[in-house]
């Protein structure tokens, strides 16, 4: 019984797992009606599969959909930066053609590889891509 005279089991509250840091980086093509469409749905879609699994978003990230090369794009130069840090120990993305599209995947491989070599983990929040990695949602 603690002081306050209820079971132990009752006045200790439950120490909850600290979410790991998380980059969530968003790389969209802008649309003509509504340019911000793809960029939103990304984000919103990043936050819900933080949530799912415990991950602590400490920055979203951002670049136009376009370049191929993601060493060329300020946002992705700053998921690196991050990643160099030890800042993060994952990068949210929604599916791969995101860091480089298929046309250049040498490029995302490349990217894949660095991050993984510093210990951070590449994470699809795409539905498809997502369970595969194994989110059982």
């Amino acid at each position: 019984m603690s002081s306050a005279g209820k079971p132990q089991e009752e006045a200790a509250a439950p120490v909850a797992p600290v979410a790991a840091a998380t980059v969530l980086y968003v790389c969209a093509d802008r649309g003509t009606v509504i340019p911000s469409l793809a960029a939103d749905r990304a984000e919103e879609e990043g936050r819900a599969f933080a949530q799912r699994h415990g991950l602590l978003i400490t920055e979203v990230v951002a670049d136009e959909f376009g370049e191929p090369d993601p060493a060329r794009r300020k946002g992705w130069r700053r998921v690196r930066e991050l990643a160099a840090a030890g800042a993060v120990a994952s990068v949210l993305v929604r599916w791969p053609a995101a860091i480089a599209p298929e046309s250049a995947s040498e490029h995302r491989h490349h990217e894949t590889s660095w991050l993984q070599k510093r210990g951070v983990r590449v994470r699809y929040t795409w539905e498809p891509l997502a369970k595969r990695d194994g989110d059982t949602r």
